[in-house]
């Protein structure tokens, strides 16, 4: 049995054996937004467990991208994040899986106290060129906490069983 109120043994709050969603509704942050281009149009989460809102071009004409082309593409919108929280610009899997298409910059992140227009660096790793259209969804936004660190530099780190063995020094298997 669990020692707080509300969490299942085995589990956190909202889940259940092995950690198993029961429905719980995750928290939900007020975030401030503008519209600052006419095509501009509202984040909306595509389905009920995404992580991420969909971010759509407000462009005026279509942008085509060559292959190896990348573009700044604008959303038409600005927000005011709370104090504590970033948003992530992300990839859609399905522009990557399909086209090729991605987010330069992935993520891309928006701190809390910028303030200007939300823009995509869309690239183009295809073979083909790929056409932006006005209102197409071209990639998504997470906002999420944000951990400040406080540095403490020491002489030495502490040693672990994996050391400085990094880029692929685990192994492929």
């Amino acid at each position: 049995m669990s020692g707080r109120p509300g969490t299942p043994a085995g589990g956190a709050p909202g889940h259940g054996v092995a950690g198993r969603a029961t429905g719980a509704v995750p928290p939900e942050v007020e975030v401030a937004l503008v519209r600052l281009r006419p095509r501009a149009r509202l984040p909306v989460y595509a389905t009920e467990g995404a992580a991420g809102c969909d971010l759509v071009a407000a462009l005026d004409e279509p942008v085509e991208l060559a292959p190896g082309e990348f573009r700044l593409i604008p959303t038409g919108l600005a927000i005011a994040l709370p104090p504590g929280y970033e948003a992530q610009v992300r990839p859609r899997s399905g522009l990557a899986a399909r086209y090729g298409v991605t987010v330069l910059n992935a993520p891309g992140t928006i701190d809390a106290d910028y303030r200007g227009e939300i823009g995509v660096v869309l690239i183009n790793l295809g073979r083909a060129p790929f056409r932006v259209e006005p209102g197409d969804r071209i990639a998504q936004l997470v906002v999420a906490p944000v951990t400040r660190v406080r540095w403490r530099e020491v002489d030495e780190l502490p040693p672990t069983a994996r050391g400085q063995g990094g880029f692929g020094s685990t192994g492929r298997r």
